[in-house]
């Protein structure tokens, strides 16, 4: 295997100036750049990574940690994290918990181990353990992503998802809609607290009471939204719409009705939250809360990269603002 002298005897330049070529940290002129070039792609020469990562102290790979689940959400974020990853010339690490703690905090050991630059974190459970790892790893930037438990020892880039479901519920009171009930996620989780917080910020401004056993609890998942709308159908009272959470959830909500000889849209309104890809192909479309899931995958990188660069700034905190999307479930 070449090594990087065998280029620099070829080319007759020094083995510095083949690192200021292949690192572009340097000016090299036209002339020397073409002829080290040249030599690299006549010995097959390609750069080690240990050793590159040794001399800059960077390994151009970023940890991603999220929760196991079925919930097209996650794997929309992940997406658009991937796609920066690639355009910016890094490298990706992803881990799952498995929704175990424990797992949790041996998946943040391992890319800790391998020595990643930075770390993105996306999961729906809190645990406060983390605090004991990011503790003794003070200098690694680490950006939160939809999830709050460690909101003054990180940067964050979430979803206002009090705004969010404030609008998701003005828009059925809008539509005379009085009966309105809300599956939420759970509620050890800050997003579903907020969300709930929302809906019931928005039942109050309108004045309209929320019926006992109008708030049931999901998990973010979509078979607990089909027992979550059961419960709600064989309320003595059931409602006359409901504000989902997520759309994970929602889609539950469908199969439910669907279970019942109801229609989502036409015996009772569905909101959902997320607008994953899914929502607009339901029978009928999902009403929904948009997040820019992609967006927002990239943005956590940027942040991260910016964060690489100026880590003495401030921590950050960035809130993207949601919008309702209007199809006919509702």
């Amino acid at each position: 295997m070449a090594t990087m002298k065998d280029v620099a005897n070829l080319a007759k330049v020094s083995t510095s100036t083949v690192s200021h070529v292949i690192n572009n940290d340097r000016y090299v002129s036209p002339t020397v750049r073409e002829k080290v070039e040249l030599a690299i792609n006549q010995l097959n020469y390609t750069p080690c990574a240990i050793a590159r990562s040794l001399k800059s102290n960077k390994t151009y790979t970023i940890g991603m940690l999220v929760t196991t689940s079925n919930n097209p959400f996650f794997s929309e974020v992940v997406q658009g994290v991937e796609r920066s990853c690639y355009e910016l010339g890094y490298n990706l690490i992803l881990c799952s918990t498995e929704g175990d703690p424990k797992r949790m905090l041996n998946s943040i050991e391992h890319l800790l181990q391998k020595r990643v630059d930075g770390l993105l974190v996306m999961c729906t459970e809190s645990h406060s353990s983390l605090q004991q790892i990011f503790t003794r790893y003070p200098k690694l930037p680490i950006v939160m992503v939809d999830w709050t438990p460690l909101m003054d020892m990180c940067d964050i880039i979430q979803d206002n998802s009090y705004y969010g479901a404030i609008i998701a519920t003005q828009y059925l009171i809008e539509k005379n809609y009085k009966d309105i009930a809300c599956i939420t996620g759970p509620l050890n989780n800050t997003q579903a607290q907020l969300r709930l917080q929302g809906y019931r910020k928005a039942m109050h401004d309108a004045n309209l009471i929320i019926h006992n056993g109008y708030e049931v609890q999901g998990d973010f998942q979509f078979a607990s939204g089909i027992v979550a709308m059961q419960y709600l159908l064989e309320l003595a009272r059931p409602p006359k719409a409901v504000f989902c959470s997520n759309d994970a959830m929602a889609i539950g909500v469908y199969q439910a009705l669907y279970q019942h000889g109801l229609e989502a849209g036409k015996d009772i309104a569905i909101v959902g939250y997320d607008d994953i890809e899914i929502a607009q192909y339901m029978t009928p479309p999902l009403t929904t809360i948009h997040q820019p899931k992609k967006e927002l995958g990239k943005l956590a990188i940027e942040m991260l990269l910016h964060r690489f660069h100026n880590p003495k700034e401030p921590l950050h905190k960035l809130s993207l603002k949601p919008i309702l999307i209007e199809r006919l479930s509702a």
